[in-house]
């Protein structure tokens, strides 16, 4: 029992270190756009162009490995905590008003971390319930 806690532990910290080495490399994620691009992307997005929305989803997952990062030592798996602040990015895009001044990776950092929290607050709501099951 002590050696496969060990085994799962050891794998664990390798797969971190995988995900952060790729990370910091620019192995994963495409690079941010530019102030001047993203507004011609979020223009275009307005004007109803599903690929203007995709590469803004795409350029912003870098702003979701970040936000997520701080959520590491819950126990929660980094993959699905990325998942979940990327539902995050793709609400905070749809949602996004460009007039209000606000650059979007700002506006979006706020709603995939709201997000993440949401989905942390409605795992411990059900871990709290039990449910008694009893055939009839």
């Amino acid at each position: 029992m002590i050696v496969l806690g060990w085994a799962l532990a050891i794998t664990t910290i390798i797969k971190g270190s995988v995900f952060l080495f790729a990370y910091l490399n620019n192995q994963v994620f495409p690079q941010p756009l530019a102030e001047t691009e993203e507004k011609k992307y979020l223009e275009e997005m307005k004007k109803g162009n599903e690929e203007a929305r995709n590469i803004l989803i795409e350029h912003n997952l870098r702003l979701v490995a970040h936000v997520v990062r701080k959520y590491e030592n819950s126990s929660e798996d980094i993959e699905d905590l990325i998942s979940i602040g990327t539902i995050g990015l793709i609400k905070a895009i749809k949602t996004f008003n460009n007039e209000r001044g606000v650059r979007l990776a700002t506006y979006a950092a706020r709603c995939i971390d709201n997000e993440v929290l949401m989905s942390k607050v409605n795992s411990n709501i059900w871990k709290k319930r039990r449910v008694i099951y009893t055939e009839i």
